[in-house]
């Protein structure tokens, strides 16, 4: 199989024709090109004109805590100024565009609906194009897989849940690429984009996400492996709810718990669920942050068995269920302050995209939402894809 080439190694093989021009750089240290070395510097090196990078959620470092205010300040390993698009601001101003010709994105993304880098590529690209600024994406494949046949809701209300965990109707699951819905995003909803897309070269949407891959950098703190990526499009949802998703240990999304739970309990009513290319273990632990810092949890660890039948956004509202069916008097909806929403009011309901989501979850009627199915996504989605 010939190596995946990223769309940063694409733009630098044409780096001639953009000499003269000067750009901002929206990334983070998980972007590097297929030889592993930091786009920011890599770009530099071969003579690209980057006069001032831009950051997102977790800032350049990729390892800011979730949610949590990233400063503007000066990069060290490239002597520019950083601009935070998670701090004081979540776009770009026309102040921080009017040097600059165009603005490049690289950044890796998560596959799902409710990863922020996904709403700062949208929030920039309008920013862009108000200002008259080319708006060019380097590409990279979605790490969760790109079968739009495997594409999970619910999609977005956007009358009553958009948020900057979840701006515009699309599924949790989409199995696009950023350069994809960029695409979408430039005929559907952002005006006079100047938009284009470098390709990444030798990437199939039907290939399987490989779960067991070495060469793995975490997009942030929690995304620790190909594995906790897969998961989080479902385990994700448990931020909504008075349930720890792992966080504060070394298995985020892998691991759920509460002091309250009994794990054999959760492990046996799980099983009885039936999900397919999914496991639980029971599991006692103890959170170093997050929900329920220092106090000891039971709950179950989930392994993905098989990743093509492995339906993560069903299987976390299902898992969501049953905790609400289980522990009606404990597990309740959760505040979930960021930067994004100070207050953390309605979280579940911006995650899911669903209004009123966990009554609805409570009495079993989620399933029914018309929100949820996503086959007319392919249809959607159909002119705007790359591979």
């Amino acid at each position: 199989m010939q190596q995946v080439v990223y769309g940063v190694d694409r733009f630098m093989e044409q780096a001639a024709k953009y000499k003269q021009l000067k750009f901002g750089l929206i990334t983070n240290n998980a972007a590097t090109t297929s030889t592993n070395e930091a786009s920011r510097l890599a770009l530099l090196k071969k003579g690209i004109n980057v006069v001032r990078l831009f950051s997102p959620e977790h800032g350049l470092s990729a390892k800011g805590e979730d949610g949590s205010f990233q400063k503007n300040f000066t990069d060290e390993v490239t002597g520019l100024p950083v601009i935070s698009l998670y701090g004081e601001k979540l776009k770009p101003t026309a102040e921080d565009l009017k040097e600059l010709d165009a603005l490049l994105f690289d950044i890796p993304d998560a596959g799902c609906r409710y990863y922020t880098y996904l709403w700062t590529l949208s929030y920039a690209m309008e920013a862009a194009a108000e200002n008259q600024k080319q708006f060019i994406v380097l590409d990279r494949p979605n790490p969760a897989g790109g079968k739009l046949s495997f594409a999970e809701g619910p999609m977005l209300d956007e009358a009553n849940c958009s948020s900057f965990i979840g701006r515009w109707n699309i599924p949790v699951r989409h199995c696009c690429t950023l350069g994809e819905l960029a695409q979408y995003f430039a005929a559907t909803k952002i005006k006079n984009a100047d938009l284009q897309i470098i390709k990444t070269a030798n990437w199939r949407r039907a290939e399987e996400p490989d779960l067991m891959q070495k060469k793995f950098i975490a997009p942030s703190p929690a995304l620790t492996d190909a594995e906790t990526i897969l998961l989080y499009s479902g385990l994700g949802f448990l931020e909504g709810i008075t349930i720890n998703e792992g966080r504060g240990t070394a298995t985020p999304f892998k691991i759920l718990g509460a002091p309250w739970i009994y794990e054999n309990e959760l492990h046996d009513a799980f099983t009885s669920l039936n999900l397919e290319g999914v496991q639980s273990a029971p599991i006692k632990f103890i959170p170093a942050s997050g929900l329920y810092t220092q106090i000891a949890c039971k709950g179950i660890h989930l392994t993905v068995t098989d990743s093509e039948k492995f339906t993560p956004v069903a299987s976390g509202l299902q898992i969501l269920q049953l905790l609400i069916s289980l522990y009606p008097v404990d597990c309740k909806e959760r505040l979930y302050p960021t930067v994004a929403n100070p207050t953390g009011a309605n979280h579940l309901d911006r995650l899911t995209g669903v209004r009123n989501s966990f009554e609805k979850l409570k009495s079993g009627n989620f399933f029914y939402e018309k929100f949820w199915d996503c086959r007319q996504w392919e249809i959607v989605m159909k002119p705007y894809l790359l591979y």
